[in-house]
């Protein structure tokens, strides 16, 4: 049996944070120590968290498309997201693919064909060094929707499904004029033939609701999810549809609702970081401050996780209820909460050491199942300050 201790390390448990040490065996948490072991890795007083669960990242299609017509090879694409993944602190990472009746256009990132991306997601997935898993924007406005479901629930990774309906004039497609304008730049073609070609797809499919085919084929097998709900019908026919998470609700209204029906809300670490949503939804810190959120994630940018959670511990929130937003709540949407997202006895060894750092998370070391994955230059200097501040306000450390 293979044994590593860290020590010197406030580790965050799922309801309070104490001083001490972990010991890891085999992949997972062996023993959590209440004190500092002499011949343990020192992790100079950082912070000590569950990895980081991201169940919902667009950042693939960047690395994929850095420029619009500039395309990089996925293989490279997704190394570079797998090392960036890790120095944020994230461990498991959950990747779109958009799956709808465009899934053979390949006119750019956002419109490449998801079912093909995801089988070669898949088929690299083993190489990574955090854990991947393949995250499901489903349209619910194709037919038909089996032999893609099969094709898809074949593959070893997939995480979840999230309804994500794209139709114009719906949800945060609302502004017409504005997507035709990004249409057109898109296709390299006139916002009139751009019109043109919308009400065409508008009167092709937008009578087509697979939601409840979906549900029935599925049949538990993976979560699902209802992305952008806007009106309190929009959480309903999710619910309906098997949903169990509204993921980015547009309004206030949609994420009460939600939380009405026993639903686990999900909103974008960017949102609550910046102090608002780039596209003039709603607010992650108003829909906080009604106890609405459950779950944040990446959204499209790595960083504001951790960070997030830092400015929250910051802002007077616990810590741990805060670490829990990223950990351990993700996990048990995805059903992975029975051995991962927390820092227990016998779960695995996802762990990320951190010291906050001018307002965000400055991460030292990862470990994924046991095995060291990243570690900072930095952590020399660490080694060289043996009398660093205190790391957090005590009351967030509570």
């Amino acid at each position: 049996m293979t044994e590593t201790i860290l020590t010197n390390a406030s580790i965050v448990r799922p309801d309070k944070v104490e001083n001490g040490s972990l010991v890891l065996a085999d992949g997972c948490i062996a023993d959590i120590l209440p004190h500092r072991v002499a011949d343990g890795i020192d992790l100079h007083r950082a912070i000590l968290i569950p990895g980081m669960i991201d169940i919902h990242t667009d950042y693939l299609e960047r690395e994929l498309s850095p420029r619009p017509g500039a395309n990089i090879p996925i293989e490279l694409a997704m190394h570079v997201m797998d090392m960036r993944a890790l120095g944020c602190g994230l461990t498991t990472v959950s990747t779109a693919a958009r799956i709808s009746e465009e899934r053979e256009n390949e006119t750019g990132a956002a419109n490449v064909d998801g079912l093909a991306l995801a089988k070669r997601f898949d088929e690299l997935i083993p190489d990574m060094r955090a854990r991947h898993l393949i995250h499901l924007r489903w349209s619910p406005n194709f037919e038909p929707v089996e032999p893609v479901l099969d094709q898809l629930l074949a593959l070893k990774s997939i995480a979840n499904l999230v309804f994500n309906d794209d139709m114009p004039g719906q949800r945060q497609f609302r502004d017409i004029e504005a997507m035709l304008k990004q249409h057109a730049s898109l296709q390299k073609t006139s916002v009139e033939e751009a019109r043109r070609r919308m009400q065409e797809r508008i009167e092709r499919v937008g009578k087509i609701n697979n939601r409840m085919q979906v549900k029935a084929h599925v049949r538990g097998r993976i979560p699902l999810g209802s992305h952008d709900d806007t009106t309190v019908e929009h959480v309903i026919e999710a619910f309906a549809s098997g949903a169990t998470l509204s993921e980015m609700p547009c309004s206030i209204e949609a994420a009460r609702k939600a939380k009405e029906l026993g639903m686990m809300v999900c909103m974008g670490a960017p949102n609550y970081y910046r102090g608002g949503s780039h596209c003039g939804n709603l607010s992650c810190h108003e829909a906080l401050a009604e106890n609405l959120v459950d779950i944040l994630c990446s959204d499209y940018h790595f960083p504001s996780m951790l960070a997030s959670a830092v400015r929250m511990a910051e802002a007077g929130m616990k810590l741990s209820a805060a670490i829990n937003l990223f950990t351990l709540n993700p996990a048990r949407h995805l059903g992975i909460g029975d051995r991962t997202g927390s820092i227990e006895v016998g779960k695995e060894a996802d762990l990320v050491a951190f010291h906050p750092h001018r307002g965000f998370g400055d991460v030292s070391r990862v470990w994924v199942g046991g095995k060291e994955r990243y570690a900072s230059l930095r952590e020399r200097d660490l080694a060289d300050n043996a009398t660093s501040k205190p790391l957090l306000y005590e009351s967030a450390m509570a």
